[in-house]
This record gives structure tokens, sequence and C-alpha cells, in this order.
């Protein structure tokens, strides 16, 4: 949403990956998206949608890891490759907007879009609505989850052998928006790297608008372009119950809105991730409806038509 280009075409990327995580389901998180309306919704906002499918992996050889609590690595390093070469050439056609599929999507969505930023030699930030940081390497991570581990790998953080380099984002240009599950290794490397780490205590405090305006402020300072990485566990679980990460204490409905719709004033967000969704856990699909709400609040969706402050 930062040009014309941008600003016309969406393109629907699904990455029905599994691997990162335990719990099985994510893999039909892409189809109930669209089975609950995400291309109409854009549609009818004037947007021109492409679908471009389901995606696989690019299996490759098997990579070795010393971490053996590690599972499902190849998959996932074939995941991340496909999504980077799809994701890159998607910034190109206009806003992707990557359906998972668990969080270790974004091992190759972030890369993606970081490849398309270093190409216009703009930076690249990365907000991130999630209960967790996903700060761990392959190396730290004690579940051998790694849907917990692409912060780690978009900032160039040691101890991701097998997955190709890339363009690195610095943790000063990165905001968890949300937080309310970290363990203690987690804390002592966001403390370390330096991202913004807004979490539910902040938001209870001085609400959602504040912390993350002061964040948009500093992309638009830096003429940078945004990834918003969504993940289901950002909401709380009482209206979102489709995800196995539940954490109680989330974002309510009206808080996810006005992030959505600040998002969009903005006019910074170039990229999308919706992840996480387990459609085996949800109710009659309710929340795949509420990402597809809260995807069409984010591309221009409005209760009413008001003046909203517009930044140039």
């Amino acid at each position: 949403m930062t040009d014309t280009k941008q600003n016309s075409t969406c393109v629907l990327i699904g990455a029905p990956i599994d691997c990162g995580k335990a719990r099985a389901g994510c893999l039909m998180g892409p189809d109930a998206l669209r089975t609950a309306g995400i291309a109409t919704a854009l549609s009818e906002l004037g947007f021109n949608v492409e679908d471009w499918g389901n995606f696989a992996p690019d299996l490759g050889q098997e990579v070795a890891c010393d971490n053996p609590a590690v599972h499902g690595l190849r998959e996932t390093i074939g995941w991340a490759t496909t999504l980077r070469r799809e994701g890159a050439r998607a910034m190109d056609v206009g806003t992707p907007i990557f359906m998972g599929g668990d969080h270790a999507m974004s091992l190759g969505s972030v890369a993606g879009v970081a490849d398309y930023a270093e190409r216009q030699k703009r930076p690249l930030f990365l907000l991130w609505l999630d209960a967790h940081t996903d700060i761990h390497t392959l190396a730290t991570t004690t579940s051998g989850n790694l849907h917990g581990t692409p912060v780690a790998y978009a900032m160039g953080l040691a101890g991701f052998e097998g997955f190709a380099p890339m363009p690195t984002i610095p943790g000063a240009q990165i905001c968890y928006l949300g937080l309310r599950s970290v363990d203690a290794s987690e804390r002592a490397a966001v403390g370390k790297h330096g991202p913004t780490a807004i979490d539910m205590r902040a938001i209870d405090e001085h609400g959602i608008a504040a912390p993350l305006e002061a964040y948009l402020a500093q992309v638009r300072a830096a003429n940078g372009l945004l990834h918003v990485s969504l993940d289901v566990d950002f909401l709380d679980p009482s209206i979102a119950p489709a995800v196995g990460t539940t954490v109680p204490g989330g974002a309510t409905v009206r808080e996810a809105h006005l992030a959505m719709e600040m998002l969009c004033d903005s006019d910074l967000m170039c990229s999308l991730d919706l992840v996480e969704l387990n459609p085996f856990l949800d109710d009659r699909g309710r929340t795949a409806e509420l990402m597809v709400d809260l995807t069409a609040s984010l591309f221009g969706r409005r209760v009413f038509d008001r003046e909203t402050t517009r930044y140039s």
C-alpha cells in the first residue's frame, strides 16, 4: 500500500505449512481464509485480487542439526525457499498476503520482502502482532518448534544452518505488539537485540494507539517499508479460538480493529502474514471470519466514512 501498484492489487499466497510446530491443522488455514471470503472482501474494497493458489516446499537434502529437539527442519527450509522466491515475485505485482500455515511461514515471507526492500534501497520494518516473540534459534529452542524462530532469522542471528542468509532487519526496526508469553531466554534476546516490545500490560495501561503510532512514525521517518505479521494468538482466545498456542489476555476485537485501521491510515504496509489459523480448533469458522474482517479493516473497510489523518 505504498504506491499506486500496491494500492490496486493484492496477491494471495497460500502456504499450508504445518511443520513448524507439533499440533497439526494449520495446513487448512489458507483454504479457511478463502472460504471465509478474503478475496471477496478485498474485491469489494476496490482491489484487484490475484490468488496464486497454495504452494509446496522446495525440498532439498536433509540438513544436520545439533539440537535434537528440532523437527521438520528439511520441510521448513523448503518452505522458506519457496515463499522467499514467491514473496519477492509478488512484491513486483502488488501487496502480497501470505496465508498460513504456522508462523514458520515467515522464515520465507519476510525474507522475500526483505529481498525486494534491498533492491529498492529502502529499510524494511517488521510489526509482529503476537503473544510470543519468536526469537529462538535452532540452537536455543527447547520445543524444537520452528514457528518460534522467524524474528531471530530476520535479525541475522547465528544458528540457522541450512537456511540461506537474508538481508538483515536490525532489532531497532522491529516492533512486537501484544506480547504476553515470553520465556527467560527470549526476554534476554529482546533486551540484547533491541526490538520494541509492547506487551499487554503496556496496552492495558496506555492503550494500543499511542505505542503503535510511535512505531509508525519511526517507519515513516525512515521512508521504510513495513511488513505486518498477524498471528491469531495476538487476539484473545475467547474471540479467536482457532489457534494451537492460546494465551489468555489478548487483544479485543476493538483493539485489533483499531490497530488495523491505524495501519491502513498510515499507508506504510507493503505486505502481510496471516498465520497460525487452525480451522480444526475453530468454532463454526468464527476465527477465520474475524481474520478476514481484520484484513478488510487493514485495507480500508470502515463502519463510517470520516476524516482521518493522512500522512505524506
